[in-house]
């Protein structure tokens, strides 16, 4: 089976985690028997801020954070090697807040001229087992239209607005992804996106002339996997038809065949702590999921430890069970 997985921040790494049990040539103690075949994940490389917000405005490159974060998921071993490519410096003048991940990707990136090839070198490093390709090697920024006709720019504003988002762009808009990418997504038998940001972690890879037509017309089962807590500045008060609308009118177009939703209940104490900051779990109007021609799949794929997030392990046997069933 091959599979691509596109997304962006911690989501994609931890979707990744668990699909990597499944590759041919790993080998685990209690684990599965391996189904996938190819597993490539595409990155969002919109990021603004920390340590990957700096490297881009010193040495002009296309952030490496959320990239780093998927070589570490996929790395067979997470031992020292990994532990080493996720240090972050707490002290040092212009070092503290950079991960040398990011600092070994910046250097490779300006040995070899070319992002694209950095990335392969590190993944070579790490010995991962998958292709780690971003959406787009153009220097890309995000602009969203509020509701109120505002314009508001950069990854980092459209996170904390307090007003709802009508529309998403890319700058420049003309930007175009790698061709390994598009021959993934059409050799694909399972597509998924998400869980992320909406608009700064999914909806910014769909906006890359190619991808969503690519996903469209190819025979894969598509999927989306919904989040689990609504996001202040981003999908404050979203249902899951809500985040499912907002993908297929900024791809253009209708992807999705599945969204997988929770059913576990999020704890009270959970529910508290989000309700802080102006969050809350996501509501499954399944109907309106419906009526935009998608078939929601429920699923109780939580794990509460610091944060409500998916339980990796359920959500990739249940993503590789749908595929299969529809192979």
């Amino acid at each position: 089976m091959n599979v691509v997985a596109i997304g962006g921040g911690t989501g994609l790494s931890t979707v990744l985690r668990g699909l990597k049990q499944y590759l041919r040539g790993i080998t685990y103690p209690f684990g599965p028997q391996a189904r996938i075949s190819r597993l490539t994940a595409v990155v969002t490389v919109t990021d603004e801020g920390g340590s990957s917000g700096r490297l881009r405005r010193d040495f002009r490159i296309l952030p490496p954070g959320d990239i780093r974060n998927c070589m570490v998921a996929l790395a067979e071993d997470e031992k020292l090697l990994t532990q080493l490519f996720n240090y972050r410096f707490s002290a040092g003048h212009g070092l503290r807040g950079h991960s040398f991940g990011n600092l070994f990707l910046a250097a490779l990136t300006h040995l070899t001229r070319d992002f694209a090839k950095a990335v392969r070198v590190s993944s070579e490093v790490l010995a991962i087992r998958g292709e780690i390709f971003p959406s787009t090697l153009s220097d890309v920024r995000l602009q969203a239209e509020q509701l109120n006709g505002n314009m508001i720019y950069g990854e980092g504003r459209i996170t904390k607005t307090r007003i709802p988002i009508k529309r998403l762009q890319i700058v420049p808009s003309r930007c175009r992804p790698l061709p390994e990418t598009l021959t993934a997504l059409e050799q694909a038998d399972l597509i998924m996106v998400g869980p992320g940001s909406l608009y700064t972690s999914l909806i910014p890879n769909l906006l890359v002339r190619g991808i969503p037509d690519k996903i469209a017309r190819s025979r894969a089962l598509k999927v989306y996997v919904c989040n689990l807590m609504t996001q202040p500045g981003e999908s404050r008060g979203y249902s899951a038809a809500d985040h499912v609308r907002a993908l297929h009118e900024h791809a253009g177009r209708k992807l999705f065949d599945v969204v997988i939703l929770n059913t576990r209940p999020v704890s009270s104490s959970m529910r508290r702590r989000y309700a802080a900051d102006g969050a809350a779990p996501v509501v499954n109007d399944l109907a309106e999921v419906r009526a935009l021609g998608v078939v929601p799949m429920l699923a109780d794929v939580l794990v509460e430890d610091h944060v409500a997030r998916h339980d990796y392990d359920r959500l990739a046997k249940l993503l590789l069970n749908l595929a299969g069933k529809q192979r």
